[in-house]
């Protein structure tokens, strides 16, 4: 959970326990079971989301006791990561989507991974110094093809905040991270904001990416901005972002 940690159920739900109180993260902003093997888990800290309201987190953890015990596993610096996969091959490999810094710049951002259980981590996307990995999804076909979202965006003060900018951007490696092509025929050509991915399990060339556009927060008094389904005003105007479909393995998209 966003502030509360992470819990685990043996039986449905009906009782839930929290599993990483003793943990240096009380913010989780992903969690991921290894599909070979569900004694290891991998937990990233920090909320993944642009509100001054969020709890930092501390970089990655792993247990491999199904959760009676965790390890610290470095990235500390990314203090948000939004995503853990998983290589269903081996538990050793390991994809992390991070962030970055909130309140300013820094380079720990984009997509890292480890082939070595966390004792060591590579870099494998980044865009720049504002601009983190929000999103990734791997082809349950090929775990080597790998589609992964960027999101720009910092705040800089109460409640200003820049959300939109050209590192929000669409990804696709197909060599386990070694090589990325930026997917753009048929996406918007303006700034982005956030882009939230999804891959079908029965056709993997299916992908769809619900794409923001444009910048959230409150417009400046007297400004003709429209109002959302709530009735609020927001100076969220541009109508280029929506959902977007490819058939053909992120090549091409249709709104």
């Amino acid at each position: 959970t966003c502030q509360g940690g992470v819990w685990r159920t043996t039986n449905f739900g009906a009782t839930i326990e929290p599993i990483f109180d003793e943990e240096n993260g009380a913010s989780c902003g992903a969690v991921a079971v290894a599909p070979s093997n569900p004694d290891h888990i991998w937990v990233g800290t920090g909320e993944p989301a642009q509100r001054q309201s969020n709890a930092l987190g501390y970089g990655v953890f792993k247990s491999t006791d199904g959760g009676r015990s965790w390890q610290h596993m470095g990235l500390e610096a990314t203090e948000q990561i939004s995503d853990v996969v998983i290589d269903p091959r081996d538990p050793e490999t390991v994809y992390v989507t991070a962030l970055g810094h909130l309140w300013g710049r820094n380079p720990e951002r984009g997509v890292f991974k480890t082939s070595d259980g966390g004792r060591t981590w590579a870099k494998v996307l980044y865009v720049d110094d504002m601009s983190g990995a929000v999103d990734l999804e791997m082809d349950p076909r090929d775990p080597d093809v790998l589609y992964a979202s960027t999101w720009q965006g910092m705040r800089s003060g109460g409640a200003e905040a820049r959300e939109a900018g050209p590192g929000s951007r669409i990804y696709k490696t197909v060599d386990a991270g070694a090589h990325w092509s930026r997917l753009t025929a048929g996406l918007p050509d303006e700034p982005l904001s956030k882009i939230t991915l999804g891959i079908s399990q029965q056709r993997p060339d299916l992908i769809y990416a619900l794409v923001m556009s444009g910048e959230g927060g409150t417009p400046p008094p007297g400004s003709n901005a429209p109002e959302d389904f709530a009735g609020r005003v927001s100076r969220r105007t541009s109508v280029a972002g929506g959902m977007f479909r490819s058939e053909d393995g992120g090549a091409t998209w249709q709104r």
